[in-house]
């Protein structure tokens, strides 16, 4: 019995694996957010000359808007890879490894996920109010927008004290 223990326990360990090529497709939609970001920025470049202030300002929020989605799922990939399925050794090796790599765990990856999902919906709401500017009416998208920032926001910091509680009681679990 001890046998079939083991060998059911090695499979689901070894199952862990099944998510690597999850974080694989998430390299190649890196690949597609650079080839569309070089897109936006050729488009950019091309209308310069054109551009009011106000079109050129909502044109760069949208390239900050996907260099913070690109940098928001390198971090799943890499603390998602680390926590999940293995150590990239490889990286420990790098002298340009990012200080933060191997050091988030499932917590702060939930609290940097819910803070970079802050961040694109400022910049969404950016937006919004910049091509509002001088009308006296806010339309029911932009409603619906801040309705769902402030739901973000309201997630992060719920998350963030649910953090705090665990860790507080965790703290007093092991010194009482």
């Amino acid at each position: 019995m001890n046998r079939i223990s083991d060998g059911i326990e090695a499979i689901l360990f070894r199952s862990r694996f099944l998510l690597a090529p999850l974080y694989l497709g998430l390299v190649g939609a890196l690949f597609l957010l650079t080839y569309r970001f070089l897109i936006e920025f050729y488009h950019i470049a091309l209308d310069i000359g054109e551009a009011t202030p106000q079109s050129f300002t909502l044109d760069l929020l949208a390239l900050l808007d996907l260099t913070l989605l690109a940098n928001l799922i390198l971090m799943v990939i890499f603390a998602g890879y680390e926590n999940f399925v293995s150590r990239i050794d490889i990286a420990t090796e790098s002298k340009d490894r990012p200080h933060w790599m191997g050091t988030i765990d499932f917590s702060g990856l939930k609290i940097k996920l819910i803070g970079s999902l802050v961040a694109i919906s400022v910049i969404e709401l950016l937006k919004d109010f910049i091509e509002l500017a001088g009308q006296d009416h806010v339309g029911g998208g932009t409603k619906w927008r801040i309705i769902i920032h402030l739901t973000f926001v309201a997630s992060g910091v719920l998350f963030a004290l649910m953090d705090w509680i665990a860790d507080k009681r965790e703290f007093h679990g092991t010194h009482n």
